[in-house]
């Protein structure tokens, strides 16, 4: 039953928020995007805060950026091209605030998402979540961009 409700939560966010046309057909300038869907309303997760961070030499993070998503839960322009170098990134979405402020008490203090960034080439990175007070679920479309 979990297993179902997970597969159509997911198709609810692909179908929910057409990757490919929030810039008119393409993503070339997001490089991070992010989609967050509230799993105990069944809508978008916003607005929540996040924090982009890089991973430094010596294994520490250095933040690079932050920002909130808007009502459609999204948010775009987290990042340019340029800062968006090869490496190690780390996410961190501050749920406990946002359920906080949904009457909810969540179990995370706070969630994140860890992934390694351009090791195959140029590329751009949506990352889907999924989330409820006291799990949550991600996946990322990578995708290839042509300069």
């Amino acid at each position: 039953m979990l297993q179902l409700l997970l597969l159509a939560s997911v198709a609810l966010l692909c179908h929910a928020a057409p990757i490919l046309t929030a810039h008119g057909g393409s993503d070339t300038k997001c490089p991070v995007t992010v989609k967050i869907l509230d799993a105990v309303k069944g809508t978008p997760a916003g607005p929540m805060v996040l924090n982009l961070y890089q991973r430094t030499a010596d294994g520490g993070w250095t933040q690079v950026a932050n920002g909130m998503t808007d009502a459609s839960g999204e948010i775009h322009n987290l990042i340019t091209e340029q800062k968006f170098l090869p490496g190690v990134y780390r996410v961190d979405f501050d749920t406990k605030s946002y359920w906080k402020n949904e009457g909810s008490v969540p179990f995370h203090e706070v969630t994140n998402v860890v992934f390694e960034a351009h090791s195959e080439g140029h590329r751009h990175y949506t990352l889907a979540m999924l989330l409820s007070p006291y799990s949550f679920t991600t996946t990322a479309l990578v995708t290839d961009v042509q300069h």
